[in-house]
Order: C-alpha cells, then structure tokens, then sequence
C-alpha cells in the first residue's frame, strides 16, 4: 500500500516555517504497513492543487494533504477539494457544535466566518479535529482515498492519531513492516559498512539494511516486509544477533527512540551515580543532549558554559598558571575543568571540553579542530586530543558525541568493577 504526502503552503515554499508534518504522518504509516513513495510541498494555489490531486489520483492508495484549512481567505484548500470531487458544501451541525463549544471554552464568541469553518463537502467523511476548527475529511476518487487535515501540528497529529490511522486499519488490508534499529558509535559509515560487507550480502530477500549516519554515530536500520508476521521477526532477530557478534564493540542501543543520552541516564539511575559538566568549545550542547532525556533531573546536576578563560579561572578553579604554561586548549585545562566542575557540582562523574572549533585560530595556539575532551570519574581523570577538522558545527557535533562515547564507556567499565 502506498501513499503520497502533500503540505500546502507558500510559508513552507519560501523558509518562513519548516515542515514537520511530512515526517510524522510518514513515521505514522509506516508503522501499519503503509509506504510513504513521495513527499512533496506546493504553494496555495488552486490550479496548482488540482494538477497535483490529478497527477496521484490513481497512482497511489492515498493522498494525505495538510495545510490551507484557516478560515481566511488565503485558506483554499476546502475550497479546492470541493472543487475536484464536484462536490458542494453542507453544514456539519456537529462540526459547528464543537466549534461554538472550542470558542466559549475561551470566553470568546465565534464569529460567522469560524463557524463557516463547518461548512464541509457533502461527500466527504468527517475526521474529527478535536483540538482546532478545522476537520479532517476523507474522500475517494477512482482507486484513491484523498484525506485533507490542517496543517497546524498539534492538530494534524490529533487527527492521525485518533481519526486516520485507525480508519486506515479498518478499511484497508496491508502488509507487515517490522523495523529494528542498530545504534552504533565511535567508527564512520565506511568502516562500519566495510566490517559488516559479509552479513549485509547475505541478508534475504525481503530484509533491507539502511546506513543512517551523524556525527559521531551511525544507525542501521533494518526492515522487512511481508505477510507473515512471525517469519519477519524471527528472521530481523536472527540477523540481529549475528550482526551483534561482528561489531557489538560499537553497538549501545537498539531502538529507533533509544540514544546514547537515553542509554547513559538508564545507566547512570541504575547505578544510583550522578553527572556535570563543564564546557568550552562546545558552548552547552553535551549538556542540552543529555537533559533532552525524560527524567534527566535525577542524574544530572548542572553545567558551566566556561568559554572565557576568566570563568574557568573564577568558577571552575582552573590555575592561570596552568593556562599560562599549556594554554586553554590542552589536556592540563580540561583535566582541571573536570575536576572543578566535579567538585562544584558534587557528581560522581563530569565531562569537560576545551578546543578550537574554528574558523579561525584565534588566540589559541592549537589547531583548528583540536579538541580535548577530560572525563572524571569517581576514582581519576582520563582526558583524550582529538582534531574533528572543519568546519565549526562539525567540530561542536563529533566533539559532544564523542564525549558521550567515553563517558558511556566508563560508565558501563564501573558496572563490572
């Protein structure tokens, strides 16, 4: 079964917004067997609109189209749905209900043109929005279902969640898509692809690897598709155990959702530990990774952006005669940011970063590149060189990774000691 995802909007044609609807609507299908074969943006017109309904309608199973739903004029979507299925409009007296309901909720009163916004193609079946005015509807031309929703997130995922997924469920026979996601980190896509050349050629048929590379890690992803729904999970964790035995060395994790930040907190709550720390060069961001996990407060304590030198001086206690004879990019600088911010934050374990992000060199006599990356423990401090090159992002992004890298590894060290 396929689909085609279609945002309407001049605001997504010209950068004023970023479109995140595709991507969670295509995330959605996929986990109930429906293929995403394209996704595509157009502006708000309506000649533009009808060749695009007109270019899928019997292409695909299923266009789903968000955006141009407003109740203002520039708002023509409905409009031009109504149009392609020569269709008239109909008052949803449930649909207004809802709309005054939304309205006096919030001590307003709905003017004529909101509760216009129930005025709805008479073929068409309603998708129940129930966090906005504008509805969802479902309607079919030929072998095509057409399903037009907001473009507003909160509310396109309401409908999906609530109203379309389980109505695709209902009306249409699919096949299995089982995925399973291979979190790897510390080797680059070339070397993890040359390491595992053997399995990946011997995979079946109906098994399909794919490399998802970032800084500092790679995901492989493995997916099969099939009637048979045991089949297809026997045969992903059989290859996944074999996979496990060839490179379970830089394997931490096993889930689409489960990253090295996640799998640090889990360990770090299981062993009842605690984290800081304390960062230059990379400006707060290791810090922001690993509170962007659920439940970060009970292990993490807190972090100094430290990019003036007086700041490691002042709050972290770095010795300016330390930085007078080794400079702020050296392993003596970060080993004592660690230690300081160690002690200021009473943690068991703190990471500290000092380098040359670029574009330029600066004041520091390092290398662009040059990173140092110190990690106390409870016990010592351990500190790395590496040079990420250029340019800055990339310095930032393999810096922070490869922090956590270490830290993961040091921690996971302390289970078994």
């Amino acid at each position: 079964m396929k689909a085609t995802i279609v945002t309407i909007g001049d605001e997504i044609l010209i950068g004023q917004i970023v479109d995140t609807n595709s991507g969670y609507i295509a995330k959605a299908l996929d986990k109930i067997g429906v293929q995403t074969t394209e996704m595509l943006s157009i502006s708000d017109d309506k000649q533009h609109i009808l060749k695009t309904f007109s270019a899928f309608q019997n292409k695909v199973d299923l266009v789903i189209i968000t955006g141009g739903l407003g109740p203002t004029k520039d708002d023509i979507t409905k409009h031009t749905f109504c149009e392609y299925f020569e269709d008239t409009f109909v008052r949803n007296q449930e649909v207004e209900d809802h709309i005054v309901a939304l309205f006096t909720k919030l001590n307003f009163n709905p003017t004529q043109i909101n509760k216009d916004q129930a005025l709805l193609p008479s073929k068409a079946q309603v998708l129940k929005n129930n966090y906005g005015t504008a509805s969802g509807m479902w309607m079919q031309k030929g072998t095509t279902v057409f399903v037009s929703m907001p473009g507003v997130p909160y509310e396109m995922k309401g409908i999906v969640n609530e109203q379309l997924i389980p109505k695709i469920v209902a009306e249409f026979k699919r096949p299995y898509i089982i995925h399973k996601t291979i979190l790897t980190y510390g080797q680059g896509e070339s070397l993890v692809a040359e390491r595992i050349e053997y399995w990946e050629n011997n995979l079946p048929e109906f098994i399909k690897l794919a490399y998802l590379p970032s800084p500092g890690r790679v995901r492989l992803r493995l997916t099969a598709r099939g009637e048979n729904k045991e089949v297809l999970e026997k045969a992903i964790q059989e290859n996944v155990q074999s996979l496990t035995k060839i490179i379970g060395d830089i394997i931490v994790g096993f889930d689409e959702d489960e990253t090295i930040e996640v799998i640090i907190g889990r360990l770090l709550c299981q062993q009842g530990k605690t984290i800081a720390t304390a960062e230059s060069c990379t400006g707060g961001k290791i810090a922001q990774m690993l509170t962007s996990a659920a439940g970060a407060s009970d292990y993490f304590r807190g972090s100094v952006v430290s990019y003036a030198t007086d700041t490691k001086i002042s709050v972290l206690g770095v010795s300016a005669k330390t930085i007078e004879k080794y400079t702020v990019v050296s392993a003596a600088v970060a080993s004592e940011m660690a230690l300081g911010i160690q002690k200021l934050m009473k943690t068991d374990y703190a990471i500290a970063t000092t380098g040359n992000a670029g574009p330029t060199k600066g004041d520091a006599d390092a290398e662009v590149g040059t990173v140092f990356i110190a990690l106390a423990t409870p016990t010592a401090v351990f500190v790395e060189e590496f040079n990420f090159g250029q340019p800055r992002e990339k310095v930032i992004d393999r810096t922070a990774n490869k922090a956590l890298e270490i830290l993961q590894a040091a921690i996971l060290k302390n289970a078994f000691n």
